[in-house]
């Protein structure tokens, strides 16, 4: 993300791309490392959009769409989506995404896929997984990186109101999942507000997640 955001400060367009054959620092939301070795795929996006800082967290719910979908159309399988960034296939974390500001008044969106790994670290078996891994195929990820980036394109110009709708049909995280944030809230998703954070029924009241670790109960 920072040879993207150097890009952004030097007037690099709307939708250029830079992609990563390999990480060696790669980051997630709140600073989490992401597992990044050669056979995933790693890009980063600058998007020159007229939308507030606020909507960050709407945009970055369209990303998790278009990942979605590129990801089916591809493979043929049916991701989920866990609020507000994870793409999941068979309840394990197939695909992160952040979105932070740049200079210029960019936005730079890192997408990582787990594509061709055939194994994880012990400490991720459990939680992540790959296309090859949950369809025993390979993938060439230049076909998956333009699917990903004509579709983060497209669903980065959809309408609020609509991405909000959207991601409520296709995640089944939003209602009616019993579920921990951080350890610290437990309850049962009750779906989304106007702004994109994540209510949550717990026993004392109704919790609006802003952001955090969402994981099942």
């Amino acid at each position: 993300m920072l040879d993207a955001a150097a890009l952004a400060a030097r007037g690099e367009p709307h939708g250029t791309i830079v992609v990563a054959e390999e990480q060696t620092g790669g980051i997630g939301r709140h600073g989490h490392s992401w597992h990044s070795p050669g056979s995933g795929l790693y890009m980063s996006m600058i998007l020159r959009l007229s939308t507030p800082p606020d909507t960050l967290p709407i945009l970055t719910m369209a990303l998790g769409l278009a990942v979605q979908r590129a990801v089916d159309d591809l493979a043929g399988v049916s991701c989920d989506i866990r609020w507000p960034n994870d793409v999941m296939l068979n309840e394990k974390k197939l695909s992160g995404i952040i979105v932070q500001s740049a200079e210029r008044g960019a936005l730079i969106a890192g997408i990582g896929v787990n594509v061709n790994q055939t194994s994880f670290p012990e400490d991720l078996r459990e939680t992540a997984t790959s296309l090859r891994i949950e369809t025993g195929r390979e993938y060439a990820k230049d076909d998956l990186l333009n699917r990903i980036s004509a579709e983060s394109l497209r669903y980065s110009r959809i309408p609020k109101n609509e991405i909000l709708r959207q991601f409520a049909e296709h995640s089944t995280w939003v209602k009616g999942k019993a579920v921990e944030v951080d350890g610290a809230i437990r309850g049962v998703t009750a779906g989304i507000d106007e702004n994109g954070f994540l209510l949550v029924a717990t026993a004392t009241g109704t919790e609006r997640i802003i952001a955090g670790g969402v994981r099942p109960l």
